[in-house]
């Protein structure tokens, strides 16, 4: 307890939260991965519970370590990462493993698997935060706004698009959230927009043309579109699944582990985790997951108040409100609320790339917390600083 007092630093409040977060993984992935340990393990229902809790582990000590280092050294480090990312999106593009007609994933050693559009995503971020605050002084400028910052977030969305529609959409949201309040002018945030869907559009219009074996997640996109609009042969057998998870899970819940939607819900330990959530602890658990991911926000907002420069509040506010925005789109899903996506709950569902960079970009918020804390510190005490 001495080492953890004195040595992890940065806002306590996100630390609880991110605590309180692993215990809700650890418990539903248990929970809902038992029909998936009869298919693949023999019946062996430790053998997730297990994984998942080595992956959460080693996300928490990704965590401490990326808060250890110093924030500003992050824009270097990540502008370097966007030429391997880039790379990789187009390799994955092309020879990553096809999963249910998408190729998202490369192969790695061990049976593992590397989702390269989480490197994207938070390589993306980092990148935009960078150039905003190198750029603040020519803003305006069409060629020093367009070129370095507008350019990278239609190349790296417009790879992942062809094979995970939501992630690209949702890094382009973030994006604009970003652009906008480094103050980008409005008419080239509003160009961007166009030019993606501009861009968007031909790409469906390329799919379309293709054969229908050929058309990649084109029939999937429009499954899920259909599903989700038109209602007169009833919900989708996955959202009328969690619906009677939702339904069955009352105020305080069937209690951990007696799910029993869990066996008839697919992806219940990912996609559809919060309906497992809200089955097992009812709608106190349901809201507390939501105030959680509130409360995460809300320590970032507040942490880009105190921050010491420029790069470090794009920093914080683009990686915090891409994490947060992706857990509501997740628990919008569950709920019916939006059409299905295939986008996990961060640092809840199963996932080992997905929970590691969620892990890595906490620990990016909380090194800008820390060193925030150090400055206050050292303005509360400049004897001790001089006397350094």
């Amino acid at each position: 307890m001495g080492f953890s007092l004195k040595n992890i630093k940065g806002d306590k409040v996100i630390w609880a939260v991110v605590f309180l977060l692993s215990i809700v993984s650890f418990l539903a992935v248990y929970s809902s991965t038992g029909t998936l340990a009869y298919k693949y393990q023999g019946g062996n229902t430790e053998y997730y519970m297990l994984k998942h809790g080595l992956i959460l582990f080693l996300g928490l000590v990704l965590m401490y370590l990326a808060h250890v280092v110093k924030y500003t050294y992050y824009s270097r480090i990540f502008q370097i990462a966007l030429y391997i990312a880039v790379p990789l999106l187009f390799i994955t593009l092309f020879f990553g493993l096809n999963l249910n007609e998408a190729r998202r994933v490369l192969p790695l050693p061990f049976g593992l698997t590397f989702q390269t559009s989480d490197l994207a995503k938070i390589t993306l971020i980092v990148y935009l935060a960078r150039m905003l605050t190198k750029k603040q002084d020519e803003i305006t400028d069409f060629k020093s706004a367009f070129i370095p910052i507008i350019f990278p977030v239609l190349l790296v969305t417009g790879l992942i698009f062809w094979d995970n529609f939501s992630t690209a959409a949702l890094l382009f949201a973030t994006s604009l959230v970003l652009i906008f309040i480094g103050r980008v002018k409005f008419t080239y945030i509003a160009s961007m927009l166009v030019l993606g869907l501009i861009a968007a559009a031909i790409a469906i219009g390329v799919l379309y043309s293709l054969p229908e074996g050929q058309q990649g997640r084109l029939g999937t996109w429009k499954t899920r579109i259909t599903d989700f609009t038109d209602k007169s042969n009833g919900d989708s057998y996955q959202l009328e699944q969690a619906k009677i998870a939702i339904a069955t899970g009352g105020i305080i819940g069937k209690m951990p582990g007696n799910s029993t939607q869990r066996n008839f819900l697919p992806h219940p330990y990912s996609d559809f985790i919060f309906a497992i959530i809200i089955e097992e602890y009812g709608l106190v658990g349901g809201v507390i997951i939501v105030l959680l991911y509130l409360v995460l926000l809300f320590r970032a907002v507040k942490i880009v108040t105190k921050a010491p420069g420029s790069f470090g509040s794009f920093l914080v506010i683009g990686v915090a409100f891409s994490l947060v925005f992706q857990a509501m789109i997740n628990m919008g899903v569950a709920v019916g609320l939006l059409p299905t996506t295939g986008q996990p709950l961060p640092l809840v569902s199963m996932g080992g790339t997905s929970i590691w960079f969620t892990s890595l970009a906490i620990g990016i918020i909380l090194s800008v917390s820390k060193d925030q804390d150090k400055k206050e510190m050292d303005e509360l005490n400049p004897i001790a600083v001089d006397e350094e």
